[in-house]
């Protein structure tokens, strides 16, 4: 069973932080793309209502992954893992030079206040970046779950700002991070 192939709730999702890029076949793609950028390139699918992100140089690679937990999942690599919720800031740096910063936020809101950022959110996301509906996980409210995510690819940077709406909670989960590359010597 492939993660992210059903509906998802805000409240499962976790973040891990890999050493390693993470096998395709692990996840159903609704959306991918491949940024390059100088030496680097950066590998996004959109996995239902979450995301898998894998900046690569030569053999090196981080991997950011938002999803539920699975039995899939590979244990090996991972350098950091937590259940998302509220707000939480990390910056991790590996042995290899780079440096990885995410900043995290679980927001549940009132009604009216929910289906003005939801709308918001979706008209920024059909001018700038990537993102997929997911009407069949439609709750009959008129809102239909999105995932959307946009970038900026710099010569030693990466900048991922990552967005998943979940009407039925009246949720939106947001991440914002940075991949920084070791400069070349």
């Amino acid at each position: 069973m492939n993660a992210g192939s059903s509906i998802q709730q805000a409240v499962d999702l976790n973040l891990f932080l890999y050493d390693r890029p993470l096998h395709p076949e692990l996840f159903r793609h609704y959306a991918d793309f491949r940024v390059r950028q100088g030496d680097y390139q950066v590998d996004i699918w959109l996995v239902g209502l979450a995301h898998v992100v894998t900046v690569s140089r030569g053999a090196a690679a981080l991997t950011e992954l938002v999803a539920p937990e699975s039995d899939v999942l590979p244990q090996r690599g991972i350098l950091t893992h937590f259940r998302m919720k509220g707000e939480r800031d990390l910056e991790k740096q590996t042995e290899e030079g780079w440096n990885y910063m995410v900043s995290t936020q679980v927001e549940q809101m009132e009604d009216a206040l929910y289906k003005s950022v939801h709308n918001d959110l979706l008209q920024h996301a059909m001018k700038r970046g990537c993102y997929v509906l997911f009407e069949q996980w439609a709750d009959g409210s008129g809102l239909v779950p999105f995932s959307y995510i946009d970038h900026e690819a710099r010569a030693y940077e990466f900048h991922l700002h990552a967005f998943h709406a979940f009407p039925a909670e009246r949720t939106i989960v947001k991440t914002q991070t940075i991949f920084e590359l070791p400069r070349d010597e």
